[in-house]
Parts: structure tokens; sequence; C-alpha cells
């Protein structure tokens, strides 16, 4: 099993998904129904919640790390497509949550908590968001932290043990399925590096978007001492010329004339660019010494490739950061869920963990979710997939996990109607 494909490769393990870290959501989804082109910086619900860097996406949605002006606070921001079919599947989804937060006062189901939700009206059209609680890693980044080693047994049960806590509140008090269970739906409630723990790191926070900024000042750390980084007229010229540029080949950069996307004044002569700028931009045209000074003291908040993980450090220092893990874990991504007496689709589970049932048109139940916790239990241990299907001359990629002499395992199924 060692070797397969992995997330990424030919497979189409974010199909069913909502949220993915991995890749880019392209430009041709930024159109009227789709997208909102979020822009770093930008408030939304009065100022309520400002974006601060992207987590991820999805075919339904991106997710944006954002700033709780109210409760000072970071939250996870999803900002729906706005076509009317992924409205109604929003609503769908906030239905769920709501019913999952209010059976869970104490919060001790292993289950993320919706904090709020609106519409967000942009050139796009109008945009469910939802906000969650600002958790840490997902599993399949923890996997990646092994090198695909698989962790310790004693980890496993006790990711397992928060897994399950989730899965009996959903299945025996609440009566819903998750139908798309895997590592990266299921989230630690703490980064594994802390120093990427934007609640530990101390980055600063960016602000909203006025005439005279578009992000907090950036601060440079030295000799134990906080300098405040000043621009000249020149290197604000730079920004400005490095910001039009990128708005020509970024949707989150996009010119807009929405009276919501306030315009940035970055020059002294009058001149304004409708553009929110990330750190990236800022320490490009800072001297080498400064731009060094600031990478130290914050890292990349680059929007376009906010995948956590991706420099995981020596292999001792990654086994002392999983040996001072917190397990603690919770099920996240309910864009898919329904209730056992009200299914909206047979078309449930990416295919690595998609029940037999399923595979077959069968009915399904609460059940489905416990098949994908197996296979998840099996990848936690061994860092690999325990299915990995592939199509051949005879047979598509379904077929090949009900074929009896499959190479990945036999499976024997005795399907009662």
């Amino acid at each position: 099993m060692v070797g397969g494909s992995r997330r990424g490769d030919d497979d189409d393990r974010s199909e069913p998904s909502d949220y993915s870290s991995s890749e880019d959501e392209g430009r041709e989804d930024y159109r009227k129904g789709g997208y909102h082109a979020v822009r770093v910086g930008e408030a939304f619900k009065n100022g309520c919640y400002v974006v601060q860097k992207k987590l991820g996406w999805g075919h339904f949605s991106t997710v944006w790390l954002a700033w709780d002006t109210r409760h000072s606070r970071y939250v996870a921001l999803k900002v729906q497509k706005s076509a009317q079919h992924y409205t109604e599947a929003a609503m769908d989804e906030i239905k769920i949550l709501e019913q999952i937060a209010e059976g869970d006062p104490d919060d001790n189901k292993c289950v993320v908590k919706l904090l709020d939700h609106f519409k967000h009206s942009g050139p796009n059209g109008n945009h469910v968001c939802m906000v969650f609680e600002y958790l840490g890693d997902n599993l399949l980044t923890l996997i990646k932290y092994t090198d695909y080693r698989g962790i310790s047994l004693p980890m496993v049960k006790e990711i397992c043990y928060h897994v399950l806590v989730g899965l009996e509140y959903l299945h025996h008090q609440l009566s819903i399925i998750h139908t798309d269970l895997k590592p990266e739906n299921i989230l630690l409630l703490s980064m594994i590096d802390p120093s990427k723990d934007p609640t530990k790191s101390g980055e600063p926070l960016i602000l909203p978007a006025t005439k005279d900024a578009v992000v907090s000042e950036p601060k440079v750390a030295m000799e134990g001492r906080t300098y405040d980084v000043s621009l000249t007229k020149n290197q604000k010229k730079k920004i400005r010329k490095k910001a039009k540029r990128a708005a020509q080949t970024c949707p989150e950069k996009e010119v807009s004339s929405e009276a919501e996307l306030n315009p940035v004044a970055l020059d002294t002569d009058g001149c304004s660019t409708n553009f929110n700028l990330s750190l990236d931009v800022v320490k490009e045209c800072l001297s080498s010494e400064t731009r060094s000074a600031v990478a130290n003291n914050g890292g990349s908040k680059d929007v376009h490739c906010a995948k956590q993980g991706s420099r995981r450090g020596s292999r001792s220092t990654r086994k002392k950061l999983l040996a001072a893990l917190d397990c603690n874990c919770k099920l996240v991504d309910f864009g898919n869920a329904c209730w056992t007496h009200k299914q909206f689709t047979n078309d449930i589970q990416t295919r690595q963990y998609r029940c037999p049932e399923v595979l077959l048109g069968s009915k399904y139940s609460t059940s489905a979710d416990m098949w994908s916790f197996a296979c998840i239990c099996f990848e936690l241990a061994t860092g690999d997939v325990l299915f990995d299907p592939h199509s051949g001359e005879n047979y598509d990629r379904d077929e090949h996990l009900l074929i009896p002499t499959s190479p990945v395992l036999p499976v024997h199924l005795a399907i009662h109607d």
C-alpha cells in the first residue's frame, strides 16, 4: 500500500467536500453566481469580521481566517458561492449546525460550533457566510507530519475516542449523518506547530481597509525590540505597481467598483488604488534587511498558498511537536450532511471512504459514517489509505472497490434489501 496515490493526484478525494486546503480554486468560478473575491483586510457584517488570510476552499465556498472585532478572537469565515442552489445548500447546512449547537451548550460533543451567519452582497451576488470557531490543523496535516508513516497507537486511540463522541452525538441524539468523514474534515483544537498558530504567534492584526492603510503596519522584531516599518514614497509607488500586476492575475485582488470595498490610498500625491494588499506585497518593497526581519517576525501572509504544514521542519523537530500534541479534535464541514429521515442525495462520501451500500446504490444510514471512520483509523495508524481504487480496462474506480480479486483489499458483501 505504501506509495499509492495521495491527495492532489488523479483521484477525487475533495470532490464531495466543501473544504480543501490543497491547490488553488482557479479563476473561472469568480463570476456571477460564483465565489466572492474576498480580500485580505476586507470587513464583513458592518466591520464585525476582518479577513486575515486564506485557510482553504471547496467547490461550494472559500474559507478565511478572520478577526472578530466584537469578541476579540479569531474565527473561521466561510463564504459560499452566490448561485441559488449554493444558497439553498448553505441554508440546509445552517439548519443542521444550529441543531448541533443547540444540543451542545457545554461544548463537549466534539463537533464544530457555528457562531454566526449572515448574507454578504458583492459583485458576484449575495453570498451566505458562516462564522465558526477557529480550530487547528486537520488530521491529514497530522499524517503528513509523520511522512505518511502513521502516528502511535495511543494517539490513534485518543483521536478515535473524540471522533466517536462526535459521531455518537450526531447519530443517536440528532439523527444526523455527516456523509463526508475523512481526515481533512476532522480538526485538532490547536495547531501542531504553535509558532504557526495566530493565537499564540503574536502576528500583527490586519485592520479593515481604510483611506489610509490596507493592513496594520508591519512591525520588525530586532534585538528584542519592536520597530514600526515606515515606507518611503518610492516604496509606496512600487507597492502600487505590484498590486496592479497582482490584480491582473489574482481573483482575490480584482478591481471592484462596489462601495463595500474601500479604496486604498498608498501614495502621497492623491492617487489611490482599489486593492487590498497582504504583508507579502509590502515586504517585497522593503530593503533586504527589513524584509528578512519581517519574515522572521510573522512569516508569509500570502492568500494564494495558505497550505498549513508545508514547511514542517526537521524530523527531530516534528517528533517533539508530535510528542507534545493535544489530540482533542472536532468534526467539521457539514456542507453535505443530512438527517436519517431527510436525505438530499445518494451521491455521498469521498471515494476512498465510500461505503459498499453507497457504491451499490442501496439505502444508507449512519453506518456510512462508521465505514469512513474505520478507514480513517487505518490511515492514522499506517499513514496510507485503506482503499486506493483505480480504473481498469473493464471496470471503473467504484467497481474496483468491489472486485473480490482487487489488489486493494477484497471486500465480500452481503446486501440485504
